[in-house]
């Protein structure tokens, strides 16, 4: 009966451990869900707020991409859920089924042990089968065998009423995830309608673009012109604190230059070395954010005859949203460039991290700083909603592809 019953057991133990597992990933999709929806509802009043302003076409293209993008990306996330729920309900009626055939096997055995206790109930037959025991220890065994015979017919009816509870219990958790998952369903269809109806717009909006592209390239090579400016202000800003760097450290110029070239301390190699070994897996320098511009030379979004370039890459993240460190290291320079907002530089040995496009700073200069800790609030654009923030990374002066450093960038 104990063998019976520690199979039982394990049994049920196998059977929730998916199912723990499963809720675990349930309520991660659901916060990525709720913040896809937060996401959206900010742009929208943001959007609805600067409605009246004059704002570029391009701009707007752009807006409604990302709002195309973020509308796909919950439908994604809300078919995952649905998926989930459909699992979570198909081990519902596993679980279901295995109680119910337990209950009738528990049914049976009690049904026969009731009918065998019925036949012997008599207090005179009890007696007579202890008085006709041969001896004292037959009698004490067969008092102890009546004993546990009582407990167990016990045993049995409390655990009739265990699975009979809990037969009830998972059916109405089946009926809640059955409602759950229709919810998603509902929700997801209003949501591809309000998709379907951002790609009319973005067909409308192209449809103009493609009518005046001589204008727009030429706002586009503006643009670009802007940024490469902003470009060559940050490798300035770089070279002079590469120099400052070392003349405070009292080091003299390495061959290539001291504007171009860390002198390095043992202390400073060993942070370098740190950085170097977490190639490819550096966490993301905003805690939510999508890449919206690719590092190097690429198409243009919109227009993808048009080529564009760009020393970092772009990330789009959610209003507020804060600039995290990618890897420990010193706050070297906060600088407010024209056009790019405030900025941050943090040295890490021989390397630099810059984060721009900031609405408000929380480190100085000089400034340790750990993993993942909190460098200021990323800018919303007025105009357009969207909060971008732009992130590059140096080995000394030289410019790297973030992309590589960054885990799954």
């Amino acid at each position: 009966m104990r063998l019976k019953k520690g199979i039982y057991i394990i049994g049920l133990l196998l059977i929730s451990i998916p199912s723990f597992s499963q809720s675990k990933k349930q309520q991660q999709l659901e916060e990525e869900r709720r913040q896809l929806k937060e996401q959206i509802e900010q742009m929208r009043q943001l959007l609805a707020d600067t409605k009246l302003k004059e704002r570029s076409v391009l701009d707007e293209v752009e807006t409604l991409n990302s709002q195309i993008s973020t509308r796909e990306n919950l439908i994604k996330i809300t078919n995952q859920q649905a998926n989930l729920l459909t699992r979570e309900v198909n081990s519902n009626l596993k679980k279901i089924q295995s109680y119910r055939e337990e209950l009738i096997v528990l049914k049976k055995d009690y049904a026969r042990m009731i009918v065998k206790s019925y036949k012997s109930k008599s207090q005179q037959s009890k007696i007579m089968f202890l008085l006709s025991s041969s001896d004292f220890a037959q009698a004490y065994k067969r008092l102890q065998y009546m004993k546990q015979y009582n407990e167990h017919r016990k045993e049995q009816a409390d655990q009739i009423q265990k699975r009979a509870e809990q037969l009830q219990a998972l059916n109405l958790e089946l009926a809640e995830r059955k409602k759950d998952k229709q919810q998603l369903l509902d929700e997801n269809r209003e949501v591809q309608q309000q998709l379907a109806e951002e790609k009319k717009q973005q067909q409308v909006l192209m449809t103009s673009i493609r009518k005046k592209e001589g204008t727009y390239k030429k706002e586009i090579k503006k643009k670009q012109e802007k940024a490469n400016a902003i470009d060559k202000a940050i490798e300035k800003l770089i070279r002079e604190a590469i120099a400052k760097a070392n003349k405070k450290a009292g080091k003299k110029a390495s061959k290539k230059g001291s504007a171009t070239t860390f002198s390095l301390t043992p202390e400073d190699k060993k942070l370098a070395d740190g950085f170097t070994s977490n190639k490819g897996k550096l966490p993301w320098p905003v805690g939510t954010g999508k890449l919206t511009k690719r590092y190097g030379q690429q198409p243009h979004p919109t227009l993808p005859n048009i080529k564009i370039n760009s020393s970092g890459v772009e990330i789009e993240t959610r209003p507020g949203e804060k600039a995290r460190a990618i890897f420990e290291g010193e706050v070297m320079a906060i600088q407010k460039l024209k056009g790019a907002g405030r900025l941050v530089q943090v040295r890490h040995g021989n390397y630099i991290t810059v984060y721009y496009n900031l609405e408000s700073i929380s480190v100085k200069e000089g400034q340790k700083l750990t993993t993942k800790q909190n460098i200021g609030q990323v800018r919303t654009n007025p105009a357009t909603g969207r909060a971008i923030m732009k992130f590059l990374i140096f080995q000394n002066a030289k410019k790297q592809n973030p992309q590589t450093w960054i885990y799954k960038m």
